[in-house]
């Protein structure tokens, strides 16, 4: 980690990552506070998430764009038009400006999307393969520390300043990121022109490779079947609040701030970790932290429901740092932006549809019940996972890829990093 963090290129990447996060991150949880402000609605607030959601799905577009340029120019441009993206957000006065919210977000979804395909490229080619999971365990770690804070200094400032005063802050995040990652000295090779194919081919060609790839396709099935347990989380913890502990909706900020508790230790430990086991068996220790999290926030006591918390915080770092260590590992740099692009629809689908399913069915169903089958879910995906996957450590995988050559022909052996 030390080493990583000596490099400047590295330094200003984790950066400006993190401003640009901190902005997005305050701005999303007081944009939704300010429509139910203007429309003493819920529904028209929770559809501010709907939007932001609904402008991911054009992530495969976004990651044939990250595919065909340069990933760094394209990151700076993507941040300087978020700036203008945000700003009609100073229009909206009454509740007939909403639909301004609703546009904004959609396109704000849309523009995270592509960005965050182009920042895992970029991440790809600016870090050298062994030090893949040292970045992306840091990145957790500091995301999740983030997470912590932003929702809490967003809505602090819309209560005191209103929101025009959190538009501008975001805006001059994107710009700061903007800047940061200009001054970053890392040279890219031109990408090299695409065997000629059908748009529609080309656009879903990352869907192809992770279908055809073993390791990510096992990645792929396990991470979407806990995504599917995570949705239900959302509705659930209201009712282990209010049903099982009997305290009130805002004591659900007390078991938050324990998970982010959990997921900045977590993120810490998952490098070192994947460095010594693989990251195989890193996402399937996040699947068991996860199951006992929620078996644990079964019980009607707190003595079981913070521990649990704690494990389901800490179960998110290691599964996302080691997905997506993997996907980085075993993806060529000319597929990166539309591999991660459909990995992300793949998940984000699931993920809406449990959210919206564990909405309904918390009214029908004892929150215990949908515990023990989150957790069978769970449990069921870290099962799946740990027998069909190798568990090779870091220095097993880099060797046996720097040793491949160039197998642009072969989707399954991708070319060597590119330091």
């Amino acid at each position: 980690m030390r080493a990583l963090l000596a490099r400047r290129d590295v330094r200003l990447l984790v950066l400006a990552r993190l401003i640009d996060m901190a902005g997005s991150n305050a701005l999303w949880i007081a944009l939704g506070i300010r429509v139910k402000e203007l429309t003493g609605s819920s529904s028209a607030a929770g559809l501010t998430f709907f939007a932001f959601i609904l402008g991911t799905l054009g992530a495969p577009l976004g990651g044939a764009l990250v595919d065909r340029l340069r990933r760094r120019p394209l990151l700076i441009v993507l941040n300087l038009v978020s700036v203008v993206l945000v700003l009609p957000l100073l229009l909206v006065h009454n509740r007939h400006d909403v639909w301004i919210c609703y546009l904004v977000m959609t396109l704000y979804g849309l523009a995270s999307g592509v960005t965050s395909s182009a920042m895992t490229a970029f991440t790809q080619t600016l870090i050298p393969p062994e030090h893949l999971g040292d970045a992306n365990g840091l990145l957790q770690t500091l995301l999740q520390g983030l997470r912590l804070i932003a929702p809490l200094l967003g809505a602090g400032v819309l209560s005191a300043f209103g929101l025009g005063l959190l538009v501008v802050g975001d805006a001059a995040t994107f710009a700061l990121a903007a800047l940061l990652i200009a001054l970053i000295r890392q040279r890219e090779d031109r990408p090299q022109p695409a065997q000629q194919e059908e748009t529609g081919a080309h656009i879903a060609a990352g869907f192809r490779y992770i279908v055809r790839t073993p390791a990510l396709r096992q990645f792929t099935v396990a991470v979407v079947l806990a995504v599917v347990a995570f949705g239900f989380c959302e509705s659930v913890l209201f009712a282990v609040v209010d049903a099982g502990l009997h305290r009130p909706p805002t004591f659900l900020g007390i078991l938050g701030s324990l998970q982010g508790a959990g997921a900045i230790v977590a993120g810490a430990a998952a490098a070192v970790f994947m460095r010594r086991a693989g990251e195989g068996r890193t996402v399937v220790l996040g699947l068991a932290c996860a199951a006992a999290g929620f078996l644990l926030s079964a019980a009607p006591s707190l003595l079981a429901v913070a521990p649990g918390a704690v494990l389901i915080g800490a179960s998110l770092p290691l599964i996302i740092a080691g997905a997506m260590t993997l996907f980085q590992r075993r993806t060529p740099a000319s597929l990166m932006g539309r591999t991660d692009a459909a990995l992300n629809v793949l998940i984000g689908v699931p993920q809406t549809a449990a959210i919206a399913g564990g909405a309904a069915l918390i009214a029908l169903v004892d929150y215990r019940v949908m515990l023990a089958v989150m957790g069978a879910l769970v449990v069921a995906s870290a099962l799946y996972l740990a027998t069909r996957t190798t568990h090779q450590p870091i220095e097993t995988v880099v060797t046996a890829r720097l040793a491949q050559g160039s197998g642009e022909g072969n989707p399954t052996t991708p070319p060597p990093h590119r330091r």
